[in-house]
């Protein structure tokens, strides 16, 4: 913030109710008005070094220590990447109980992040009283909101501990396949959750898509942003485990689709001195301009329908909002989110319904071994990319991730400077403004622990500082 005419900084320090930990800051001019405004994370990225030397067969189970939110989309696409360096294509059963485990994590992570985190401000307001505006607000004054979200979360965490035998760093995916198969009793058990806690969603979605329309204009202009999109997809529908990347135009053209295995061919990593959160850019535009947007928002921007019925149906009541069918509104990510459940808990049936998922056929072997492998899933938080380099013995030489969150940075911090501008006009700022942008963030829902692969506590102050970087005000939220 080398600027003469910037004379005082404000900074949000933590960002709460966000997984991770980092900071906002907003430098002001002589006259008061915003200069600039930027979101640093301050976690440090160490995964990438650390697991140099490591046989790449315990990656599946070392990368999910990134984090405690995803360590399932972790895992999965080291899977996936040890699975290319076997050289191997895993069996239906395994490949279908894999996928399930998936589901699990979307719908326990997006149900987290729905109702936990950014459903106090849709329900009490961006202004109302820190002290009500928080789950245990939304917990006392919506009681059976709060137990649908709780439901959700337990529900899909089930899944993921009875294939993985723990909720949070589970071990079931394997190079090659799986370790466990999933028994009748307990794919009836799973099934028989699924009915109430649909309906449960579907009225959450419409509470939503009222809010929505209730507060148009503050939707229309919230920290949108007319960019590309990013996701993988497969025969053109919403693909979350397995499918090529597709990139949209703001405009609705289909920009790139390529392989999975040729990610960086297309894709490079912009980095900046303020944060350790790197900024992933479509080569062919460059950084900013081929900056992009992924997600739940992302994900349904960039595929052409969900291949399910009843998410797919709502995708249409969604995209009717625009003449394009190109929805740029930042708000609409909590409607995405959602329907992204939706799409989880249809696809989870139709893989509860499959013979396959039952069988005793789990793992492929091989030990002829190539020299890198590439896994990309969907995480919940966007596309997650997992690349590893092995000497002729299976070690690690060189580790590349792109993590969800990363994508979305250069959208996040345009976010928060929009809001920072629409509503910052000196010094004195009122605590819903500060509350504003940090719901650009959780709009996001951003990982910050998984993006810089951090270790520790994770909490995200306002500091107003002189053009000589003398302190002069400290703001602390917790």
């Amino acid at each position: 913030m080398e600027n003469n005419t910037t004379t005082r900084t404000i900074e949000v320090n933590p960002v709460t109710r966000i997984e991770g930990h980092g900071k906002i800051t907003v430098a002001l001019r002589e006259d008061g008005q915003v200069d600039n405004a930027r979101f640093h994370v301050t976690q440090f990225r160490g995964f990438e070094v650390f697991s140099r030397g490591r046989d790449f067969r315990e990656m599946p189970v070392i990368t999910p220590r990134i984090c405690g939110i995803c360590p399932v989309s972790h895992h999965l696409a080291s899977a996936k990447a040890c699975d290319a360096i076997l050289g191997v294509q895993i069996t239906p059963t395994a490949h279908k109980l894999r996928e399930l485990m998936h589901m699990g994590q979307f719908i326990q992570s997006h149900a987290l992040s729905f109702f936990h985190l950014s459903s106090p401000d849709i329900l009490f307001g961006f202004d109302a009283d820190p002290a009500i505006r928080n789950v245990a607000g939304v917990a006392q004054k919506y009681p059976e909101l709060a137990l649908v979200g709780i439901g959700m979360r337990k529900y899909g965490q089930e899944i993921i501990k009875t294939l993985g035998s723990k909720k949070v760093h589970p071990w079931h995916s394997i190079p090659g396949g799986v370790n466990r198969s999933l028994k009748t009793t307990e794919k009836d058990d799973i099934l028989k959750g699924i009915p109430a806690l649909k309906e449960k969603l579907k009225e959450t979605i419409e509470l939503v898509k009222d809010y929505l329309s209730k507060n148009h204009e503050l939707a229309k202009t919230f920290a949108t942003l007319k960019s590309s999109y990013l996701g993988l997809v497969k025969g053109g529908k919403l693909e979350l485990y397995d499918g090529d990347i597709r990139l949209r135009s703001p405009r609705g053209r289909i920009t790139d689709e390529f392989a999975n295995k040729d990610y960086y061919k297309y894709l490079g990593e912009h980095v900046e001195s303020w944060t350790y959160l790197k900024f992933p850019f479509y080569r062919s535009l460059g950084f900013p301009h081929g900056s992009y947007r992924v997600g739940p928002l992302g994900r349904v921007n960039a595929c052409d329908d969900f291949s399910t019925p009843e998410a797919s149906a709502e995708l249409a009541k969604f995209r009717s909002l625009t003449d394009d069918g190109v929805v740029h509104y930042t708000l609409y990510y909590h409607y995405a989110r959602l329907m992204e459940i939706l799409y989880a808990f249809e696809r989870t049936e139709e893989l509860l319904n499959d013979p396959d998922i039952t069988g005793s056929d789990l793992r492929v072997t091989s030990t002829n071994l190539q020299r890198e492998g590439i896994g990309v899933i969907e995480a919940p938080r966007g596309t997650l990319i997992h690349h590893y380099e092995v000497n002729d013995k299976g070690a690690i030489e060189k580790v590349n991730l792109i993590v969800a969150t990363g994508h979305n940075n250069y959208a996040m911090n345009k976010g928060v400077e929009m809001v920072a501008r629409e509503f910052i006009k000196g010094p004195d700022i009122k605590e819903g403004v500060l509350n504003r942008m940090e719901h650009v963030i959780r709009c996001y829902d951003p990982c910050l622990s998984c993006s810089t692969h951090a270790v520790g506590k994770m909490p995200l102050m306002v500091t107003v500082l002189n053009h000589k970087g003398k302190e002069v005000t400290r703001i602390e939220k917790h």
